[in-house]
């Protein structure tokens, strides 16, 4: 990585403010290889003082950067794209030694997800219409009313370890391309592979300030949220902190994207193999660290045998080792919280009466790929998030069941649905409580010019392309009379 975010006792700085890294108030954390749990770094943490000096340099930077013209922003956007290609590999690299993803589908974020989506946010700021309207209240050709769009000010942008650099990037990329000014601060689990995307941004031309890093743990984005100078919150992660942040945000604009419960329904006409390969992505994408995982496997009665044994068999034939090696499909878990929630929920099943196969072994941050059958709605895994390598597989009876236990969570991020007939996608899928149903595909998919976001205690608002700038700019309403010696009736209707 770029050194000037390193010092020369190989800690990396706490804090990218002002457009050049400092050392932070709160001393430091490791960061491990969740592969075999060696340190692989100390981190500089950041203090409420950090976060009140990188709030006052986006404060000071965001006039600046708003009165630069939409092509002057657009283009620090696609340069900063054109350096991520280039320094791509070794970011990749750094995300699975951060966080156990696979080195095939860490590539696949930063070339993938990641390092277009600077790209796309200049190209959507480009793109980011304004409306006119025509005088509906008088008799009149007077009045020119136009509705363009301002940027909120100063936004916090807080990011999970799981995605951490395409999750971050979305945000970031169309936040300021908006004109507003950003504190990052990014998953303590992920803090050098964010900080090397964090270098690039001033060699880009990204002016100083504009985007400004806090490394930390949770104190460091309560301090980010708490502070009165924040002006909009995004937000992705736990259901039960971004409660917190919500409540926190009461008049202040805030996106915030959570858990997910991943119904995934197959229906007695599905496609059972297409099913069992979009299964396979479903619950072990990512070790099933994600919030659009397959959290529960609902099957209809009639081909639930024929589902289970072959899921089973595919699931055997998963390479689990460790991620920097080109071939493996699943790595470790990430950290010890994860490990400790998805054991619980196992041991959960387990003493309700659930039926457990497991593939692999459980050492150190390691947990097998695990299949349930037998399960019950009572248990833990079948109504919370659990995140982790787990298929718990239920027998429904039809649909309706389907639909029913979908509901049990009160999460609604994405289901993914398996029918050949098309009345009946539309019907369940409109009845389903979920921002996204994905017919006939795995539930970790989603597109980067759609919308994307939960409904319930999966989070408030929608990310990805236009949404989020309508979420962090503000309308704003220019009402003209251009005079003239027309007398005209004020009134629209008459007569009274």
């Amino acid at each position: 990585m770029n050194m000037q975010a390193k010092l020369d006792a190989g800690i990396t700085r706490a804090a990218l403010i002002d457009g050049a890294w400092v050392d932070g108030q709160g001393g430091t954390f490791d960061v491990r290889n969740p592969h075999n749990g060696e340190v692989l770094h100390q981190v500089g943490a950041c203090t409420a003082s950090d976060v009140d000096a990188a709030v006052a340099s986006a404060h000071a930077a965001q006039p600046g950067w708003a009165a630069l013209s939409v092509i002057e922003r657009a283009q620090i956007m696609r340069r900063i794209h054109t350096l991520f290609l280039e320094r791509a590999e070794p970011i990749a690299q750094m995300i699975t030694a951060e966080i156990g993803k696979t080195i095939t589908d860490s590539r696949e974020e930063v070339f993938e997800y990641s390092a277009p989506s600077w790209g796309k946010a200049a190209e959507e700021i480009l793109r980011h219409r304004g409306l006119s309207f025509p005088s509906t209240q008088e008799r009149t050709t007077n009045k020119r009313l136009v509705m363009n769009h301002r940027p909120l000010g100063v936004v916090a942008c807080i990011t999970p370890y799981n995605f951490p650099t395409d999750i971050s990037s979305i945000a970031l990329a169309h936040i300021a391309a908006a004109g507003n000014c950003v504190i990052w601060k990014p998953s303590e689990y992920a803090a050098v592979s964010c900080a090397m995307l964090a270098d690039i941004f001033k060699e880009a031309g990204l002016p100083d300030g504009v985007i400004n890093v806090v490394q930390g743990k949770g104190d460091a984005g309560a301090a980010l949220v708490d502070h009165k100078d924040v002006d909009g919150v995004f937000f992705t992660g736990s259901t039960a902190t971004g409660r917190k942040i919500a409540e926190k945000c009461a008049l202040r604009p805030h996106l915030l994207e959570l858990g997910g419960d991943g119904p995934f329904i197959i229906l007695e006409d599905a496609d059972i193999d297409a099913a069992v390969d979009g299964a396979m992505n479903g619950c072990f994408y990512y070790t099933g660290q994600v919030c659009t995982s397959a959290e529960r496997l609902l099957v209809h009665e009639s081909v639930y045998d024929e589902f289970v044994q072959k899921f089973t068999a595919k699931a055997h034939a998963l390479k689990i080792g460790n991620p920097a090696e080109e071939d493996v499909e699943m790595g470790p878990l990430c950290n010890a919280d994860t490990l400790k929630r998805v054991k619980a929920h196992v041991e959960d099943a387990r003493a309700k009466g659930a039926n457990i196969e497991q593939i692999g072994k459980e050492e150190g941050l390691y947990f097998p790929a695990t299949i349930l059958t037998d399960v019950t709605t009572d248990m833990d895994i079948m109504r919370e998030e659990t995140f982790g390598p787990v298929a718990p597989i239920y027998k429904i009876k039809d649909a309706q069941e389907a639909i029913d236990i979908a509901h049990i969570s009160g999460l609604g991020l994405i289901a993914s649905l398996w029918t050949r007939d098309l009345a009946t996608a539309w019907r369940v899928g409109e009845a389903l409580p979920h921002g996204s149903v994905n017919v006939n595909e795995t539930s970790n998919y989603w597109d980067q010019l759609a919308p994307f976001g939960g409904t319930g205690q999966s989070g408030v608002g929608r990310e990805l392309s236009q949404w989020f700038l309508e979420t962090f700019t503000e309308r704003k309403l220019l009402v003209f009379d251009l005079g003239g010696d027309v007398k005209y009736n004020r009134r629209a209707e008459g007569g009274w």
